[in-house]
This record gives C-alpha cells, structure tokens and sequence, in this order.
C-alpha cells in the first residue's frame, strides 16, 4: 500500500531491487518493464520499482506487442517461465536485464538430460544489454540472500532491536 511499509518483502523481488541498489543502476526516473505478473515475482517487483520513481509497464500472456514494449525499457525483469522468450532484439541497446526465469530444456550432453536456462536468451542479449544476470547464478542466490535478510529483520523485531 502506498505510503506503508510491508512487514516483509518478499525474497526475490527484494533480490532484484539490491542487485540494482548494489550496481549503482539508477531507476529513478527510467523505464522499467516487468514481464510476468505473478503474486511472487511479478507484481511485488513491479510495485518496488515503481517505489523506486522508475516508470513501469507489465508484460503478460496477453500483451500485445511485447518486443515492441520492452525494447523501450531502461530496466527489464523477466520473470515470465518461458525459456529464451526475451530476444536479443527486443533489448534496447545498453538496457539493464534481471532475468529470473528457470526454465529446464532438454540437453542430450548433459548428465541430467537437461539444463536450466532463463527467460532471457542469454547469449543474444549479452549483446546488447550493459549488463545482465545469468541463469542459473544470478538471482537465485540472492534470493537466499533476502531471506537471510528478512530473517535478520524479524529476529531484531522480537528483540526491539533497531
């Protein structure tokens, strides 16, 4: 709710918003674009970005036009669980890309028969984008991060500690 505080954020919408606290990437100001609109991702990281000053569009399964969308933002945070949807074309040159889709894709070579991409083409948007997450390694970990954080909160909040 605007004006208020949640008692917590969730782990990784908060992950994505330190990665960019952490990089200096500004979003005051920028265009982000959130594709995905879940309860878990999508939305809690749309409304910290849009707490952040930046300006925000969603993206979902029934966007019309969502290269055209996207190749607009200054900020791009996939979360939508399709493997390699985002291409490198819809990147504008020198965007910021969160990606944290995993997605499983069948891989004869690996042991698993499998291997975990995002949502983003990885190898494309390195390309073009100033800087990327990859997957698997990028946001994950940082969502075990946050929730090492949000644990922390909640042990100085029993012992009023501030």
């Amino acid at each position: 709710m605007q004006g208020r505080d949640p008692l917590f954020v969730p782990c990784t919408p908060k992950g994505c918003m330190e990665l960019l606290h952490r990089y200096d990437i500004e979003t005051k100001g920028k265009r982000a674009v959130v594709i995905g609109r879940s309860n878990i991702v999508g939305m809690p990281v749309a409304l910290l970005l849009q707490k952040a000053n930046a300006t925000v569009s969603m993206v979902h399964s029934y966007t019309k036009n969502p290269e055209e969308i996207t190749s607009q933002a200054d900020i791009i945070i996939s979360a939508a669980g399709v493997a390699n949807l985002v291409r490198g074309s819809w990147i504008k040159p020198g965007a910021v890309v969160i990606d944290v889709g995993i997605n499983p894709v069948d891989d004869a070579e690996s042991p698993r028969g499998y291997r975990l991409v995002g949502d983003v083409c990885y190898e494309e948007a390195c390309e073009v984008a100033s800087a990327i997450t990859p997957v698997p390694g990028g946001v994950g970990p940082m969502t075990i991060a946050m929730l090492l954080s949000n644990t922390l909160e909640s042990a100085k909040r029993i012992h009023n500690f501030k």
